[in-house]
Formats: structure tokens, sequence, C-alpha cells
């Protein structure tokens, strides 16, 4: 059997329709069509689908990811700069904002995350195809890697989540504002390390607690310990498995609520080291920080509020 191509012809197939012949009789006459060969669509095709389809999800969901971040880094910027004069609509003027002049910087940015995220996708699926070799080297290579991408993974999404944070700020491109959010952080090396410590840890120690106590309650709820609500009690043999199920999606939850305020204090420590960077406390370069910073910090303005 010859293979076929896209254009090329084939035989067509006939079918046979009895029409009338006007004096009582009928004819058989056979109507034909021309058809053309389209395509074999197989498994290497099919790949490459796959492969698109999985680097576009990824990319969807960093990108909506970043558009959250520059959101909520606009509107936290606006409060601070303007010492607290904001009002309830600022996140939607920030979105807005970011929808209209920064939607190219977030592409980009999620994209460069896309890209590092599917190689190392890749990496997992070379691995699982090695699982059966005895080729030490190849594997050790492999998770050598793995690894190296994780931590690189790690340190393109922080850049990003510092360029967002500038980008919000000063309305500049992705990679100015990458640079500019890079060579601050560097410059205030030891600030950046204790405030991601500390903020890192009340964080989890936060997430943790409400956590416990959510399943605290579940465990009483469906052990009949509350009697004013042992009539809604479900008959269950075995209830911990629902309060592990309500454990683990209230701890995903949290996570996600305290996201928000993870980005506020990230937004705050910025515009506090840019606001002592280019301010000096004089009547023509007032801080902005708040006097209860400003206290904390050492810092003061030299004229009247």
């Amino acid at each position: 059997m010859s293979t076929q191509h896209a254009g090329d012809s084939c035989t067509p197939t006939l079918s046979y329709e009895n029409i009338s012949d006007g004096s009582g009789g009928y004819q058989t006459v056979a109507s034909t069509g021309n058809c053309y060969f389209q395509q074999y669509v197989g498994q290497d095709q099919m790949v490459y689908v796959h492969a698109y389809n999985i680097f576009m999800t990824l990319w969807l969901i960093n990108f909506v990811d970043a558009i959250g971040m520059c959101t909520l880094a606009g509107g936290f910027a606006d409060w601070y700069w303007s010492r607290g004069s904001t009002w309830f609509l600022t996140p939607l003027f920030s979105f807005f904002r970011v929808c209209r002049y920064h939607i190219g910087s977030m592409a980009f940015g999620s994209f460069i995350i896309a890209v590092v995220q599917f190689i190392r996708i890749v990496l997992e699926y070379i691995d699982h195809k090695l699982q059966d070799k005895d080729n030490l080297v190849a594997k050790a290579v492999l998770c050598c890697c793995k690894c190296f991408f994780w931590c690189f993974e790690k340190f393109i999404k922080f850049i990003n989540r510092n360029a967002y944070i500038m980008i919000a700020v000063y309305g500049r491109n992705f990679c100015f504002s990458a640079m500019d959010a890079f060579f601050l952080l560097l410059r205030n090396i030891a600030r950046v390390a204790v405030l991601n410590g500390i903020a890192a840890f009340l964080m989890f120690v936060c997430k943790l607690a409400l956590t416990a106590g959510i399943v605290f309650f579940a465990f009483l709820f469906f052990s009949g310990e509350i009697e004013q609500v042992n009539e809604w009690v479900p008959d269950l043999n075995y209830y911990f498995l629902p309060i592990i199920v309500i454990g683990v999606l209230t701890y995903i939850i949290a996570s996600i609520f305290f996201e928000v305020y993870h980005m506020a204090v990230d937004t705050v420590f910025f515009c506090v080291l840019e606001d002592m960077e280019r301010n000096d406390g004089t009547p023509e370069k007032p801080y902005h920080m708040s006097k209860s910073l400003q206290k904390i910090l050492g810092k003061k303005n030299t004229f009247k509020e």
C-alpha cells in the first residue's frame, strides 16, 4: 500500500440512485465526487499537541498570577505613597492600570517562568523513561539538572515578584524593573534576609494556627462533642477522613489568603527602601513613611508636618 500525502487524489466512493425516466420506469445513475486525502494524524503529531497544551496552560496560570501580584502591589504602593489617603476602589484602578499599560510585561515575565517549568516537566518525563535503565552517569546528570532548574525557578519567581512590584511603583517595563529591583535588594541584602525570614515564619505560624483551629472544630463537630449541632452531624464510621480533607483544604485556602498579606509586606518594604534612598527628610524630599515606621528605622522629617 503506497503512502499518501496531503493533496493526493484518492478513489472516490460510488453511490447509486434510482431516477424516474418520465415513462413510469427508473434508471440507475451513479453519482460521484472528487475526494482528496488530507493527512494521517499520528502519534508524533499528538506529542507536539500535548506539549503545546501543557506549555500554554503553564503560561496562562503564571500570567493570571502575575496580573494578580501586580494589581495588589499597585494598590499597596498607592496606599504608601499617598500616606494612607486611598479609597476602596484603589485595587480596581490598579487592575485597570495593569491591563492598560503593563499587560506585555506580565506576559513576558510569566513566559519566562513557564519556560523553566516546562523544562522541569520534560526532565521529569525523561527521568520516568530512564527508570529501568542502569546508566548511573545519565541519572546523576539528570538529577543535577532537576536540582538546578528547581533552584532556578525559585530565583526567577523571586525576581519576577519584585519586578512586578517595581512595575507597579514606577511603571517601567519588565527588564528595567527587574534590574532595578535586583540591585535595590542587593544594596539592602541584610534587611531583605531578616524581613523574608521573619515574614515567612509569621505567615507559616498564622496558617498553621488557622488550620489547627478549623481541624479542632471539625473534630468536635464530627465526634458529637457539640450537643447543639448533633442533629446535623452525619452518621460516619470513620470521621478522621473528612477531618483530614478539611485540614488540607483549610491550609490551601489560608495560603491563598495570606499571600495577599505577604504581597503587602513585600510591597511596603520595597517602598520603604525606595523612600530611604530617594528622600532625606527635608521639606524638599520628605519621608512618606508613617511616624511610627520612622521611629523604628531611626528616620525623621526635619520639618513639622
